[in-house]
């Protein structure tokens, strides 16, 4: 009888503040579905991170025709050369570091750009301005900067280049887009838990003289309170649940019927599974701080 009671009151309360209760629910689903996107992007790039760490390759260029650095001062790499690179990269100094690499002649090198860019650039390219080059795996791709220093000057040897490096400014970009987002998300959380507040404050204050007639036959504050702390956690459930529908069609959707489709570079991508890990956090979010806020307006009030 006491649950059916505090049920109906809840109710009652929701069917008086229903716009406010519409306005709840649209700003908890917008709110977190910025949050279940910002987790999303997070999740997406440390996919994309564990991907590409684990193929990026340090590229060591040997002297080619059109070589102009200090170390490529005669000319073509000679055969002493690449040896001497290739025994340095066999010693036992670099073996804790080097997983395994591989030599591409210049012949090599000049057949991949034809396949790359088509025929057409045979009247541009000639295998002598094409590197031979090491291509070399780490052990752990983050000492990149063991291998520049071990061949940056060496004679026969243009450059080292490491290709994660490339890939930073993507990775920061998405970095950068998932904290937009997470800022979004929190400002629109701010509003959702002021929203709630004031609709608990409001309902309250509309039924003040219930809640005075209640205090005097002896009810407890918390027997006050909790119809008021359902209001908002259901209006907060409803916008939760949208969330968590926008969410997962999005991932199917957007993500796996879209984008897999037209982005070829990226090879992993978040898929229904990692949606359904953020689905319970979202939801959580939503409930806490919809009872958290609603709970603290309605015991103010009663203090008044």
């Amino acid at each position: 009888m006491r649950v059916r009671l505090i049920l109906g009151e809840a109710l009652t309360g929701l069917r008086r503040n229903i716009s406010m209760v519409i306005s709840i629910v649209l700003v908890t689903f917008v709110s977190l579905t910025f949050v279940g996107a910002a987790m999303l992007m997070q999740m997406q790039i440390g996919e994309m991170r564990d991907y590409w760490v684990g193929r990026a390759q340090v590229a060591v260029f040997m002297c080619s025709s059109i070589s102009s650095t200090p170390s490529c001062a005669d000319g073509v790499a000679d055969d002493e050369q690449v040896q001497s690179v290739r025994d340095k990269l066999d010693s036992e100094a670099l073996q804790s570091v080097i997983r395994d690499y591989r030599f591409e002649t210049r012949d090599e090198a000049y057949a991949n750009v034809l396949s790359l860019y088509g025929d057409d650039y045979a009247d541009f390219v000639t295998p002598e301005q094409l590197n031979e080059t090491f291509w070399v795996n780490l052990v752990d791709p983050t000492q990149s900067d063991v291998i520049a220093e071990a061949f940056g000057n060496t004679d026969g040897v243009e450059q080292v280049k490491d290709q994660l490096k490339y890939l930073e400014p993507l990775f920061s970009a998405l970095t950068v887009a998932t904290y937009i987002a997470i800022g979004i998300a929190v400002l629109m959380l701010i509003a959702a838990v002021l929203l709630i507040a004031t609709t608990i404050r409001l309902s309250a204050f509309a039924r003040r003289k219930e809640l005075g007639i209640m205090r005097l036959v002896g009810a407890s504050n918390r027997f006050i309170q909790t119809p008021f702390i359902l209001e908002g956690v259901f209006a907060a459930f409803i916008g939760s649940l949208l969330a968590s529908a926008a969410i997962v069609a999005g991932v199917q959707f957007g993500v796996g019927g879209y984008l897999q489709e037209r982005v070829d570079f990226i090879t992993t991508w978040v898929d229904l599974g990692d949606a359904l890990l953020v689905v319970p956090v979202v939801i959580a979010i939503g409930l806490v701080l919809a009872a958290v806020s609603a709970g603290f307006a309605i015991r103010r009030w009663l203090r008044a």
